[in-house]
């Protein structure tokens, strides 16, 4: 039997589509050793150069440590990349999203493919085991109907889609009984789940919550317009993790208008200090370098970042993608001068996190990851990472820590 192994890049909702393609694998075995390995799928991330270069490096490195592996692209890459990788035979096959779920058949190609498939399609497939995790990733819809002036993706994964409540709840339900006591709601705009058929996220988090085995629910990024009254309401709910990632992308409205963004600073303030009276941890994705950001503009950014109420933050610097509106506008900068103000921005807001691990470092609610000879990982309610010393094997298990050692990039604490 032929062996396949994976390889995944990005973000959770590549994750789940990994799983989704294990899950329909009936002809082979997976296997961990990627040099062993007669196929590798590449599922790949495109949504900056540096996601296009990880992809294309490791297809390369792959070539010359494995050269006899078929190599596969999928994921966002192969509908950017994809065809200009096939065609100088960096890989022997690509798939689109829709393709995936016939993955079983795929591999039994023995000639190159290249198998695109469309940008409409939605998952049906209900995965009930999550290989390797103690978490679980669940695609809640698909593509985006944002067009922010920066971003490639809703070319790759096409307009906003969502995926059946019933097979949403039937795929929890059967991961809860296997076990699993945390979910992960993830896609391209999780926010925007039941805005075509007439329901909402809030109404969706409520009917998860009843399923048995539900511990806590964990939601991707939220874009702040979609946070409305009837999502705060569940905020206050037991089963909510303490911790929310909402996309502001900046915080100059110069620059959010340059992105074609639909959210301002002054609403975005308001928000994010309401949400944190509730308790909460906060992060966002926050572009640095983004054509336009001249110095002014980038102070003012700063000032205004120290008032948000932020613990957690994704700052990538601007990455321009063809064929979209920000690939064409001026004044671009400089590539070192994004890099320091990224280094400003994540200094800050590390700072703020520590600030508020020192403020919340009792009754820490902790599922335990991974770990070995004593020392284990995992996270809390807020989304801190958390070092638990202990004699006996807590991996997959659910601790209570009453006081933890906040340090540097982590707490530490004892489990007896």
């Amino acid at each position: 039997m032929k062996k396949v192994y994976f390889k995944t890049f990005g973000c959770r909702t590549n994750q789940f589509d990994t799983q989704v393609m294990m899950s329909k694998l009936k002809d082979f075995e997976l296997t961990q050793n990627e040099d062993e390995a007669d196929i590798i799928m590449v599922n790949s991330c495109t949504v900056t150069n540096g996601a296009d270069s990880s992809v294309r490096a490791y297809i390369n490195g792959r070539g010359r440590s494995n050269p006899n592996a078929k190599v596969i692209l999928a994921g966002c890459g192969s509908h950017s990349k994809g065809e200009s990788l096939f065609a100088d035979k960096k890989v022997f096959g690509v798939i689109g999203h829709s393709e995936k779920e016939k993955i079983n058949t795929i591999l039994k190609y023995e000639k190159p493919f290249y198998q695109i498939g469309d940008l409409e399609h939605i998952d049906s497939t209900i995965v009930e085991e999550f290989i390797g995790k103690s978490r679980a990733f669940i695609k809640i819809q698909e593509g985006c109907d944002f067009r922010c002036s920066y971003c490639i993706i809703p070319s790759v994964r096409g307009d906003a889609r969502s995926h059946r409540e019933e097979n949403i709840l039937k795929q929890i339900a059967k991961l809860a009984s296997n076990g699993f006591g945390e979910f992960i709601l993830t896609g391209t705009n999780v926010g925007s789940y039941g805005q075509k058929e007439g329901t909402s996220m809030a109404k969706l988090l409520k009917k998860i919550s009843m399923i048995r085995g539900v511990r806590r629910i964990r939601i991707g990024s939220l874009e702040p317009i979609q946070i409305d009254d009837e999502f705060k309401e569940i905020l206050t709910e037991p089963w909510m993790a303490k911790q929310l990632h909402i996309a502001l992308q900046h915080t100059s409205d110069k620059m959010l208008k340059l992105m074609n963004r639909r959210n301002d600073f002054k609403r975005d303030l308001e928000l994010l200090l309401e949400i944190a009276d509730k308790g909460y941890a906060l992060g966002t994705d926050f572009i640095v370098g983004h054509p336009g950001e001249d110095e002014e503009v980038w102070q003012e950014a700063m000032e205004r970042i120290k008032l948000l109420p932020l613990t957690h933050i994704h700052a990538f610097s601007y990455s321009k993608r063809d064929n979209t509106p920000s690939a064409t506008m001026k004044p671009e900068i400089k590539g070192n001068i994004a890099k320091e103000r990224h280094r400003e921005l994540t200094a800050l807001i590390k700072a703020k996190n520590y600030d508020f691990r020192v403020a919340n470092s009792k009754n820490l609610e902790v599922l335990i990851e991974q770990g070995k000879a004593g020392i284990y990982y995992g996270y809390d309610q807020y989304y801190n990472r958390i070092e638990v010393n202990s004699k006996e094997d807590l991996t997959s298990n659910w601790i209570f820590i009453e006081n933890a050692e906040v340090k540097g990039d982590k707490n530490v604490a004892i489990y007896k």
